[in-house]
């Protein structure tokens, strides 16, 4: 017919039954068949998800205009009376098809703008802390906070020019991705959120975006299991990581910064005195700041370290914190 290809269905229950299984872009139904009527089996097309948008043209001999208004109600496209000229039923089929493909066509598009769009939220989950993303989508167009308090994680590779230099750069790249992507997955556990690598220097805050009370304990475990993990990783990396950590505990200045490559990241003296104590751990070790081992005090093994000379800060007390017995 109008080189369409037809699926014929004797009675209206045969049709629901081919229905789910065939191919079917316009179904035509006469108003008077056996078993089910026309209007029949359009209620229950439009009951069932998969034919609920399928296009239907009603053809009946009926003359009666309530009929033709419960057809178009039920969500038939079109109602065509008996007898009808070919000419104008293959107009009108052709008119209804063409709607639906561009139907489809505006469908697919959406579909792919709706991809696309969680695409690029799942981008921005690995950016930016769901918080923020938050108070970015109400519209805040500055996002910057004073955060306290807070403990800060600095973490840095022992020896890493050293191994940079008698490694391949595709083995070292994979080294640091399977390192830090372990890194990565203990921080979302334990809630302490990552914020940047530089080179082979790891920093993450415990109590950012959304402060949290146990700020030290997270980031203690953290610091604990990231330096237990780069030593069970050994076996299957090009080289022997062991690193240096350093915890210090205060206020932070956190805030978006950036318009092409944004990023959420942390400022103030906190920060600075986590690096330097990471500087002065030594190789495996976590060092921490009395700040830090006040608040972890009672919970946690903590070994007094002394008094050492902290640049920019003059006499710093350090504690070392170790895995419980």
């Amino acid at each position: 017919m109008a080189g369409h290809q037809v699926v014929l269905a004797a009675s209206g229950a045969e049709a629901l039954r081919l229905l789910p299984d065939a191919s079917v872009d316009l179904v035509l139904l006469d108003l008077l068949m056996p078993g089910m009527n026309g209007l029949e089996v359009l209620l229950a097309m439009r009951a069932r998800p998969a034919l609920a948008e399928l296009p239907v043209l009603i053809l009946s001999g009926i003359d009666h205009s309530d009929m033709t208004a419960q057809c178009l109600a039920a969500g038939a496209q079109d109602f065509i009376g008996k007898p009808f000229e070919p000419a104008i039923l293959r107009a009108r089929i052709g008119a209804t098809l063409e709607r639906k493909r561009l139907r489809d066509r505006e469908r697919h598009y959406l579909d792919r703008l709706d991809a696309e769009k969680r695409r690029a939220e799942a981008l921005l989950d690995n950016i930016l802390p769901a918080a923020v993303i938050a108070r970015l989508g109400r519209g805040e167009r500055t996002i910057a906070d004073r955060i306290e308090p807070v403990t800060v994680l600095f973490a840095d590779i022992v020896g890493f020019t050293k191994i940079a230099a008698r490694l391949p750069p595709a083995r070292l790249v994979a080294d640091l991705d399977c390192l830090v992507s372990a890194f990565d997955e203990l921080a979302t556990t334990l809630g302490v959120e990552k914020i940047k690598t530089v080179g082979d220097a790891y920093l993450a805050v415990a109590g950012v975006p959304e402060p949290r009370a146990d700020h030290a304990d997270a980031a203690a475990e953290l610091a604990l299991r990231m330096t237990e993990t780069a030593t069970a990783l050994a076996p299957e990396l090009g080289a022997e990581y062991r690193l240096r950590v350093g915890l210090h505990s205060g206020p932070v200045l956190a805030g978006v910064i950036g318009r092409r490559k944004f990023s959420y990241d942390v400022w103030g003296d906190t920060v600075n005195v986590a690096s330097r104590l990471q500087q002065l751990s030594a190789p495996g070790e976590i060092t921490i700041s009395a700040a830090t081992a006040t608040s972890l005090a009672g919970r946690w093994r903590i070994l007094p370290l002394g008094e050492v000379e902290l640049r920019g800060r003059g006499g710093f007390h350090t504690h070392q914190l170790l895995r419980a017995d």
